[in-house]
């Protein structure tokens, strides 16, 4: 097949599409990648980009064209003028750009925002070619539960722009099964809607990893270790809580890897709360070098804020966080928490509740090591079983090839 992927992020910035565009290239397909200049999450062009953006246009097979974009910068006013302009950038250089390349179907990756499927849906009629699109981020629920936007009006314009996105697609993928029901209520055609998760990389399944030498080693202590992009919705402010009702005891550590929109925020606030002896902030690395950072932890933290929205979603580190086979501790509402308790891979308590959140790492660190790696052994069982790589890989596939046999049909 001839595959386009339409996605704001991409390589060398860190997302699952990368690796999707790599596996798609070893199953012979021809891919090509309509993205934008890589700024993610820092806000600020990568600078290897800067100064070599040739080094950027192929990735492992793939042809990777870029269109000019707004770096993301700080700020909210900042961050929609990012998201304009891609759109912006990808309908009206997209065209001109792949004015040669034929194209059988595309993909598009939407962790936010969903805006990145309108220039998908105007190359879809360009190119006739279906479109399939997998929602990371519920658009408009997300914009509410991040409390970006209140106006109603605004909220009923975005939910008029998701409907005519959806009802343009072949097929709607939801990263959980909760998402389905969310979906359904902008998409006419329900039998359009599939339930497709996120797998964990290859990447993480090493387990003659060496530690990170960014860390130092700690005799003694129990590592609790977060990793990934650190922003409004993983709820900082109620780790930070948990961390400061266990300051004095000094067998407890908090290691948080990764960077985003609220990295400097965190940054100062470990710095008031007298928190430097207790977290450690190593920084942002690439995904190949993550399973580096697990090898030091005892348990693993994923959290998510208290909303509806989020109570529908499992964060995509949870996949990897259970091929680790290290205990994960969940501080989250709905999918994420039930999946947690129904693999056996951890303890989890209600999201923002920073007191259950000491109670659960405290309970953690008194169990033996050998009951601590049962719980990871369960959770590497249960990825495997429903989020193995391979099979989401042959189901998606077989997906793709179904949307072109639609478009065929349609004539």
């Amino acid at each position: 097949m001839r595959i386009l992927v339409v996605s704001q992020y991409f390589w060398p910035e860190n997302f699952r599409i990368n690796d999707l565009v790599k596996e798609w290239v070893q199953r012979g397909h021809q891919v090509t990648v309509l993205t934008g200049v890589p700024n993610y999450p820092l806000g600020s062009v990568f600078e290897d980009y800067r100064l070599k953006p040739s080094a950027f246009a192929e990735y492992e097979g793939a042809r990777v064209i870029r269109v000019p974009m707004l770096p993301r910068g700080h700020g909210h006013f900042r961050l929609v003028l990012n998201y304009l302009s891609f759109v912006v950038g990808a309908s009206v250089f997209g065209p001109w750009y792949l004015r040669r390349i034929s194209v059988d179907v595309i993909f598009v990756f939407e962790p936010s925002p969903v805006t990145v499927g309108l220039p998908a849906i105007l190359l879809s009629s360009l190119k006739k070619a279906s479109v399939v699109f997998w929602v990371l981020d519920l658009w408009p629920e997300t914009l509410v539960a991040m409390d970006e936007v209140r106006s109603p009006w605004i909220l009923a314009s975005v939910g008029w722009m998701v409907r005519s996105i959806y009802n343009r697609c072949a097929f709607v993928l939801g990263q959980s099964r909760g998402f389905v029901a969310s979906i359904a209520k902008y998409c006419d055609d329900i039998k359009k809607i599939r339930y497709f998760p996120s797998w964990a990389e290859d990447v993480f399944a090493d387990e003659n990893v060496k530690p990170a030498p960014e860390m130092p080693q700690k005799d003694g202590v129990f590592t609790v270790l977060f990793a990934g992009n650190i922003g409004e919705a993983q709820d900082m402010p109620a780790v930070l809580k948990a961390a400061e009702r266990l300051k004095d005891n000094p067998a407890i550590r908090w290691v948080i890897v990764g960077d985003g929109r609220k990295s400097e925020w965190l940054k100062s606030e470990v710095i008031r709360r007298g928190l430097q002896n207790q977290i450690l902030l190593p920084g942002r690395f690439p995904v190949e070098r993550m399973p580096s950072f697990y090898a030091h932890a005892d348990a693993l933290l994923v959290s998510l804020k208290s909303d509806p929205v989020f109570s529908m979603t499992i964060p995509g580190k949870v996949q990897s966080y259970l091929l680790v086979g290290k205990p994960i501790l969940g501080m989250l509402d709905g999918e994420g928490a039930a999946l947690i308790a129904d693999a056996n891979a951890g303890l989890s308590c209600d999201a923002g509740d920073a007191a259950g959140l000491a109670e659960a790492v405290l309970t953690l660190a008194a169990m033996t090591p050998e009951q601590r790696k049962q719980l990871g052994l369960n959770g590497q069982k249960y990825a495997q079983k429903e989020f193995g790589r391979s099979q989401l890989m042959d189901r998606l596939e077989a997906l793709l090839g179904e949307a072109v046999n639609i478009k065929k049909i349609q004539g």
